[in-house]
């Protein structure tokens, strides 16, 4: 076999000039081949013949290459424009959630009831934030703990004049008893003594009629002058008339103690009452007239102590306010910070509402067209994570979906008609909002 270095003993004057070279890398090329190859043996002949198929034959299977990557290129670029049109799809959807706005009620100061960061997640009823209003008004306050003392300090007057009249009135109350128990001994005693100027009354009288009946018969037969007969006569008149007189005594008698048993005292020089009935009465009615002040002011004493709780439960709310989550979420956005002073009714912070998670997206005007309420849909991530099922739930149109969500159906551009799908999975909503993806709707045949 030749050896190469013979190649580069070649005369220089059969060499090609490198200006031919310059102008024809070809031909230079092949006179290499020659020269190096001219007296090799039969099998590197054939390896000379095989190396330039093997270089016409690369470039065919690269080109053959390129040609099967773009056919797979334009099979799966076209299949997606072609399964778009085939479904009921959307062209942009989002996972979004409601948004909850929590301001404050009163007008104060901010005040950290612990410490939050930005998405942090929060459970229904945690107070959050704390507004203290240090010049909260509490004038009708101290007005009304003013009225309450001031009838406290009364009370104990009030209770003693009432026990005074009330211990006065027994005392007279015993002295009208006693004087009625006297009188009623009294004309009991009257009514005896009576009683027996009546008999002594009828005593008489029966003695004078004895004597009339004597005189008469011995007038007759003229022992007894008519003179006698007369005297006689006029005594039995006396003695009826005085029995008679006795017995309308014992009826007045009787009338006095009847009265005088019922209270009510009957005389020539007094009025139906004495004196001691009279202040007894008086007495009774100054008792009655202190009690019910003192119940008055028991029961304004009360009423004063229900408005002072009202009214230091409405001062403690217009003085201090704790800001709670209604719903279980996380925190979105703080709009304001500890030490601020807000007014009332100003936004606080706005947290995300994780229980109300919804998608919205947009679909062409042909999709939308076709989407009924209540129709079944299903979410397709575009991180390739698990699918989310749903149910349509507000179809808007081009008048755009509610604004009170955490992304604005604003940012879904590519088409104007927009579509709401509420999540039916419960472990959908774990406040993942902003993932994008796709929506596919269910088909379902329209009515002819």
């Amino acid at each position: 076999m030749m050896d190469r270095s013979h190649a580069a003993s070649v005369d220089p004057a059969s060499a090609p000039s490198p200006q031919d070279t310059r102008a024809d890398a070809k031909g230079l090329q092949e006179a290499l081949y020659e020269q190096m190859f001219a007296n090799d043996e039969p099998g590197h002949a054939v390896d000379a013949q095989t190396a330039p198929d093997t270089q016409r034959r690369w470039p065919r299977l690269r080109r053959g290459a390129k040609i099967a990557i773009g056919l797979a290129i334009i099979a799966i670029f076209g299949w997606l424009p072609l399964r778009a049109m085939w479904e009921n799809s959307s062209v942009e959807a989002v996972l979004n959630s409601r948004l909850v706005t929590l301001r404050s009620p009163i007008g104060g100061r901010v005040a950290a009831a612990q410490r939050l960061t930005d998405q942090a997640r929060l459970d229904a009823g945690t107070v959050v934030l704390r507004v203290v209003n240090s010049r909260s008004d509490r004038t009708r306050l101290d007005d009304l703990r003013r009225q309450k003392s001031r009838l406290e300090n009364e009370r104990p007057s009030l209770a003693t004049k009432l026990a005074a009249a009330q211990a006065a009135q027994k005392d007279l109350a015993r002295q009208a008893a006693q004087f009625r128990d006297g009188r009623v001994l009294q004309l009991e005693a009257r009514i005896a003594e009576i009683q027996t100027s009546i008999e002594a009354a009828v005593a008489r009288r029966e003695e004078a009629g004895a004597a009339v009946e004597r005189a008469s018969s011995l007038a007759k037969s003229g022992n007894v002058s008519s003179v006698e007969l007369t005297r006689l006569t006029r005594e039995l008149s006396v003695s009826q008339q005085t029995e008679l007189g006795a017995r309308k005594r014992l009826d007045a008698a009787k009338v006095e103690l009847a009265a005088a048993r019922n209270g009510s005292f009957l005389g020539d020089s007094y009025n139906d009452r004495p004196s001691s009935v009279q202040r007894e009465e008086e007495m009774r009615q100054r008792a009655g007239d202190l009690e019910a002040d003192l119940a008055r002011t028991d029961t304004e004493i009360a009423w004063l102590a229900n408005e002072i709780k009202v009214e230091e439960i409405r001062f403690a709310d217009l003085s201090e306010a704790n800001i709670t989550t209604p719903v279980a979420g996380r925190v979105w956005e703080m709009m304001t910070s500890p030490g601020e002073d807000v007014q009332a009714g100003q936004p606080l912070l706005k947290v995300l509402d994780c229980s109300g998670a919804v998608i919205t997206a947009n679909v062409t005007e042909s999709v939308y067209n076709r989407l009924q309420l209540g129709d079944l849909a299903t979410f397709e991530p575009n991180d390739g994570g698990e699918l989310i099922s749903g149910t349509v739930v507000n179809l808007t149109g081009a008048a755009g979906a509610p604004a009170n969500l955490a992304i604005n159906p604003d940012a879904l551009s590519k088409e104007p008609y927009r579509v709401t799908v509420a999540l039916r999975d419960a472990a959908a909503r774990a406040c993942t909002v902003g993932r994008t993806g796709r929506v596919v709707f269910a088909r379902h045949e329209t009515a002819p």
